[in-house]
């Protein structure tokens, strides 16, 4: 037996070396100990569900006070968790489902810890097994941590009592800790007594969607308290359906109003309303992966398929007349059902001194229900319209849906004198309402591109959509029997208002069109008013001085930033986008990165560089260059195919936002994705039409005829095509420069690429014959000049220099220290950094505001620049 200090609270049994020390030794998690038993003179036994520990007290007087007590809670554990119907899926020990997990080495010990963030605790374990046991070493309270990296793999997590010196096994695992721990840092030092307070009913003690314990954020128009993943998945949604705040953090938020609503409303009543019909097949549990919430989510909220829909629903004037009857009392479920199968939350109720049923609720003395209805003002489900042609089209009720005909209310419309009215009938003289045209501020024809499938009959549905935003942030969707009166629509409201210096962009086959702010060029201090219009991949512009419009090819943006205001990066220039009402400018940010993303398998269908080659063939080729030039067997070597595939599938979905590094990234892993990428490329990139012919040109015998031939199939490429094919062979071309060092000669780049660039899988030789004079006459077919030639020269002498210098272990130029100001150039706010040559603004941002321990907020920004004083750089 050793001596040891034992420590027993509501939680955990835990023993340390003395009572002066904060962490213990070891931690056995209360709920784990099935039994305890006196085992002899001064003994007990503390039995869990997979290890006995023994103790031997001072007495037997003091080892009976141990077992009373140790029973005493480990009973009152067991029959808590007997009360509860929801199972929490984390290890016997921890009390949150960890955020970050995984192995790390720590400083004093000899083997790698099981290291597990969860909630604001950090626990540490020998290995897996015990993490998954919940018998752990000790675990840190964050709230008084702090987190610094110190060197490439390593931080420190710094306490009053100790430093914990931590390792990873890479540069990207160490930010991914820091990260982890510094958010449960911001957990631990928020405030909880929001979360207390809801936590107070039963049913919010577990996540509406998933049943994970203690959820600690929470849907404030929806009602529903949710945990950390499914908060994640409840954004996606965006928040036009569900509007995420978190209990601890978002304090000002949180009304006396608001939690009473909560304790109202909250889990049980929301889940008999959105979840009154899951099967037991698709509900989702706190082990369920990201996909499957996402899909759950979508389903539950976004389509309304689980819910109990209202007697009403379908008919909309009797749904809104029961609305404003609803919230003149304190029935807020009844309200809850009415506003989500379809009642206007800012319906017209027929009293003038009470328009709106929030001012119903008002004179009402109905704090509840106007708080309901204030946080579901903008809601999606809540705002829905009637339209028509000059015939029977059907109003429509959920966006980005196909919809049931059950949805609409019948609507006779028309368009006169800058005002679209909509009447019961053709014979009314009165109509129901109107909206007039200066308005509205965007049009909307929704792609059938994506779209869940119907559940639906062919005869039921409602396929052929579209959507009116108006300065009110009110949003009306419209339906009609088919695509083309739709198109007729869109052109004739968009006509009456659109500006008339704008009306080129009436001309396309636009998806969205509308207006926006704007700051552009080298007056940022006024933002200008611009006609948009989003039509393919292209966004066309009407800028406020400029009488022609200006289309920005959106899959060649540099970058793309979507925030609000939304930051386009093109070539030369920055677009800044503002949006005055949420509603429609989300829709636009949603739109303009879709438009901006790959679309299909084609090269034309690929996010573009400025120079027409796909931005993934650009971003392996550069890294390549860079990195593997002088790699043995380059190009014929084959990479970890998951790493190929998981890496193929980032860059095919934003290959902007994909940054290849060293160290991160294999070479032969980033070889063989280009190559996969050509061999699964959507007709080719010799492109079914034409490569039979390159094929052919084989066999001309005259080199200066095949020459010529060559010449004249690359001028039949498409212009994508062949400027990538350019690209591909010039690169090609440097690394048979290197064949030296890489064994990778023209003749075996030939026998590689032939077959994946015809996508032969070796079948006809032909095609490797293609590629080898394609890469032997490189110069001739494709025109090079003299000036481009000395330029791949220039850049070829770089690369071997640094290669050369990389093997003799010589310093590189890049590495010096550099003196940082902080806003303001004064001495108490500089710093002196060691920037290497690989090291980017973001970075050195990042470690300027981590040394000076400021904590970047969610919408700060911050930038980093270089000052040139006196003409000196």
């Amino acid at each position: 037996y050793q001596k040891r200090w034992v420590k027993l609270d509501a939680d955990y049994l835990r023993y340390f070396d003395s009572e002066k020390d904060a962490y213990s030794k070891r931690l056995i998690p209360v709920s784990s100990i099935s039994r305890v038993a006196g085992v002899g003179d001064q003994k007990f036994e503390v039995v869990t569900n997979n290890r006995n520990f023994v103790f031997r007290a001072e007495s037997d007087a003091d080892r009976n006070e141990w077992i009373r007590t140790l029973q005493q809670i480990a009973e009152e554990r067991k029959s808590k968790a007997l009360e509860r119907t929801l199972v929490s899926p984390t290890a016997n020990g921890a009390a949150d489902p960890a955020d970050k997990s995984g192995f790390l080495e720590l400083r004093g010990f000899k083997h790698k810890l099981f290291v597990a963030v969860a909630g604001d605790k950090v626990f540490l374990y020998k290995n897996a097994e015990d993490y998954r046991l919940g018998i752990g070493i000790t675990y840190i309270e964050m709230n008084v941590g702090n987190v610094k990296e110190v060197d490439r793999r390593g931080f420190d997590l710094t306490t009053p009592y100790r430093i914990f010196s931590f390792f990873a096994d890479s540069d990207q695992e160490k930010e991914e800790w820091v990260e982890a721990m510094q958010q449960s840092i911001a957990e631990a030092l928020s405030n909880s007594e929001v979360a207390e307070r809801i936590w107070a009913v039963e049913s919010n003690r577990f996540c509406a969607d998933c049943g994970s314990p203690k959820p600690d954020w929470a849907s404030i128009n929806l009602c529903v308290v949710i945990c950390k993943r499914c908060a994640g998945e409840h954004r996606g949604l965006g928040p036009g359906i569900t509007k995420v705040r978190s209990l601890k953090m978002d304090r000002k938020v949180w009304t006396e109003e608001l939690i009473e609503l909560f304790h109202q409303i909250g889990n049980a009543v929301a889940n008999q309303f959105w979840a009154a019909n899951v099967p037991p097949s698709e509900a989702i549990t706190p082990t369920s992966g990201s996909q499957e919430r996402r899909r759950f989510l979508i389903t539950k909220y976004r389509e309304g398929k689980y819910r109990r829909y209202h007697p009403l629903f379908g008919n909309q004037e009797e749904l809104n007349r029961a609305l404003c009857a609803a919230v003149t009392t304190s029935d807020l479920a009844e309200t809850q059902a009415l506003l989500f199968c379809g009642a206007a939350v800012s319906c017209a109720t027929g009293d003038p001194q009470c328009p709106t049923p929030l001012a119903l609720a008002e004179k009402s003395g109905q704090r509840l229900q106007m708080e309901f209805l204030l946080h579901n003002r903008t809601s999606g489900k809540g705002w829905l319209g009637w339209w028509a042609t000059s015939g029977w089209p059907e109003p429509a009720g959920l966006p980005s849906t196909i919809l049931c005909r059950a949805e609409f209310s019948r609507r006779w419309c028309t368009l006169q004198d800058g005002v679209l009215s909509y009447y019961e009938n053709d014979r009314n003289a009165v109509p129901n309402g109107e909206i007039k045209v200066e308005e509205i501020v965007c049009l909307l024809r929704p792609t059938t591109r994506g779209r869940p499938g119907s559940p639906f009959p062919p005869s039921c549905r409602i396929e052929s959509t579209f959507e009116v935003y108006i300065e009110s942030e009110r949003l009306y969707l419209f339906g009609l029997e088919s695509p083309n009166p739709v198109r007729e629509w869109l052109k004739s409201i968009a006509k009456s208002f659109v500006h008339p210096r704008a009306e080129e962009l009436l001309a396309l086959d636009f998806e969205r069109i509308g207006r926006l702010h704007y700051k552009g060029g080298l007056n940022l201090e006024r933002a200008k008013e611009g006609w948009f219009a989003l039509a393919g991949s292209a966004l066309h512009v009407c800028f406020e001085d400029s009488e022609r419009q200006e289309p920005l090819q959106l899959r060649k943006l540099q970058e793309l930033c979507a925030w609000s205001p939304a930051e386009a990066g093109l070539a030369g220039r920055t677009l800044y986008i503002q949006g005055e009402r949420k509603l429609d400018f989300l829709g636009w940010v949603h739109a303009i990165q879709k438009a901006a993303g790959s679309s299909g398998d084609t090269l034309s269908e690929q996010q573009l560089t400025e120079s027409d080659v796909p931005l993934l063939v650009d971003r392996c080729i550069d890294y390549i260059t860079q990195c593997g030039l002088t790699s043995e067997g380059i190009y014929r070597k084959s990479g970890q195919n998951s790493k190929t595939t998981s890496l193929l599938e980032m860059l095919r979905r934003d290959a902007r936002s994909v940054r290849l590094k060293e160290g991160e990234h294999q070479v032969d892993d980033v070889a063989n994705t280009l190559k996969r990428f050509f061999r699964d490329l959507g007709d080719g990139l010799f492109t079914g039409q034409w490569g039979q012919d390159w094929l052919r040109a084989t066999a001309l015998e005259d080199e200066e005829a095949k020459i010529g031939e060559y010449r004249r199939l690359l001028g039949t490429l498409p212009t994508v095509n062949r400027a990538t094919l350019k690209a591909l062979i010039n690169h090609l071309f440097r690394v048979q420069r290197f064949s030296g060092e890489n064994q990778m000669n023209t003749h075996n780049l030939a026998i590689v690429f032939g077959p994946t660039l015809f996508q032969t899988d070796g079948k006809d030789y032909k095609a490797g014959r293609v590629v080898e004079d394609l890469i032997n006459h490189y110069v001739k077919i494709f025109n090079v000049n003299d000036q481009e030639m000395k330029k791949q020269q220039d850049e070829i002498m770089a690369i071997m220099k640094m290669r050369e210098a990389a093997s003799s272990g010589t310093q590189q130029a890049g590495d010096f220290i550099c003196t940082v100001y902080l806003e303001e150039k004064k001495t108490e706010a500089e710093q002196h950094v060691k920037i290497p040559a690989t090291m980017t603004a973001e970075e050195l941002t990042f470690e300027i505001l981590d040394r000076r321990k400021i904590v970047m907020k969610e919408k700060d920004y911050w930038s980093c620049f270089e000052v040139n004083e006196r003409e000196e750089a």
